[in-house]
């Protein structure tokens, strides 16, 4: 069953919301939700269901519900934004991945040819600048060091 939504803009933030989507600079995400809260608006003449909403912004009836309920209760920059995701934070931060690209360009262990990610992964925990690793971190923080060092235009004069 559909729920009706009550959400009533002030008129400053319909404004900012109709600029935002017709600058169209920001996010995919920020667009949709400034979408979502003008067609739940029920200042005008239109009084839409959450389904309907959900159906003319291409999303999930959820969504759409949470968007005017963060409104409602938070305002419209809640609204608008992401809420930080909870997670595990990185093993390796800035400091320790200096430590591992320094450790990675230097000479290997005596009787190796060259650093692998194991020998990486148990030189870092060894030091202890981790408690503990995989390879496969070692191995993933590298590869997008990697690829960062790529993407940079190097520009001589």
């Amino acid at each position: 069953m559909s729920q009706a939504l009550h959400v009533f803009l002030l008129e400053e933030d319909r404004l900012y919301l109709d600029n935002l989507i017709r600058g169209g600079t920001d996010s995919a995400r920020v667009l949709n939700r400034a979408r979502i809260l003008l067609l739940a608006d029920r200042s005008g003449a239109e009084q839409r269901t959450r389904q309907q909403v959900a159906q003319a912004a291409l999303c999930c009836a959820l969504t759409a519900g949470n968007v005017c309920r963060r409104y409602a209760r938070e305002g419209l920059d809640a609204a608008l934004s992401e809420k930080p995701r909870p997670g595990k934070a990185p093993k390796i931060t800035g400091e320790i991945e200096a430590q591992l690209v320094l450790l990675a360009c230097s000479n290997p262990p005596e009787g190796q040819a060259r650093w692998t990610f194991k020998l990486l992964a148990d030189k870092l925990v060894q030091l202890a600048l981790v408690d503990s690793i995989s390879e496969v971190a070692v191995y993933k923080r590298l590869k997008k060091r990697a690829q960062a060092v790529e993407g940079q235009v190097l520009v001589h004069r």
